[in-house]
C-alpha cells in the first residue's frame, strides 16, 4: 500500500513536535527569573541592607542569589552577608552566595573575581576596614589568605565556622563621614 500525500505531510511535522517537545522539556529545568552564576557590580549596585552605593567603599563585596529571584541582593561585604544568612529570621531559600577574592581583586576598589561563599578562605580580625569598618577578607586560595594575615593579622577561617555571635554589624556606617 503507497502512502498518501495525507500520510507524508504528517510525517513532515514530526521533526517539528519532536523539537518543540524537547525545548519545552529543557525550558522545565529552571524557573523563570532563576538565574545562576555571580552578578557584577555597577556603579548603581546598592546593598540591600541599606541602600549604601557598593562602588563608593573598599573592601570584599558579597552577594547572594535567592531561588525564583531575577537579581541578586548585593552586601557592603561578607560580615553582612554571612550575618543576614544565619540569622533565625532568614527563611528565603538560597540558590547561591559570591564573595570576592580579595587574592585578585583590588581592596580599594574591588569589581568581579567571584567566589562560591562556602568554599572561601575568611581572614576575621585583620587590620583592613571596607565599607562597614572591619570586614571578613575573602580568598579563593589559603595561600593568599595566609600571606593577608601575614601582612594585616586576623585569622583565617572557613564558612562553616561562622556563628551570629561572631558577626559584628555595629562598625562602619557610625563613622562614616560620606554618609
Amino acid at each position: 500500500m503507497t502512502p498518501s500525500i495525507r500520510d507524508l505531510s504528517s510525517l513532515r511535522l514530526l521533526p517539528a513536535l519532536l523539537a518543540l517537545t524537547l525545548v519545552t522539556a529543557c525550558d522545565r529545568g529552571a524557573p523563570r527569573g532563576t538565574h545562576t552564576g555571580p552578578a557584577d557590580l555597577t556603579r548603581a549596585s546598592a546593598c540591600a541592607l541599606d541602600g549604601m552605593l557598593l562602588a563608593d567603599y573598599p573592601g570584599p563585596k558579597a552577594q547572594i542569589r535567592y531561588e525564583n529571584s531575577e537579581h541578586p541582593d548585593f552586601f557592603c561585604d561578607p560580615t553582612e552577608m554571612l550575618s543576614l544568612h544565619l540569622s533565625p529570621e532568614q527563611r528565603r531559600k538560597v540558590q547561591a552566595m559570591y564573595v570576592q577574592d580579595m587574592g585578585q581583586a583590588a581592596w580599594d576598589a574591588p569589581q568581579g573575581h567571584w567566589i562560591d561563599a562556602r568554599s572561601a578562605y575568611y581572614v576575621h580580625g585583620s587590620s583592613r576596614h571596607g565599607a562597614m569598618g572591619p570586614t571578613l577578607a575573602t580568598f579563593a586560595l589559603e595561600a593568599d589568605a595566609q600571606r593577608f594575615v601575614g601582612e594585616y593579622g586576623g585569622h583565617l577561617m572557613r564558612f562553616e565556622q561562622f556563628t551570629p555571635e561572631l558577626l559584628d554589624l555595629h562598625g562602619g556606617a557610625l563613622h562614616d563621614s560620606r554618609m
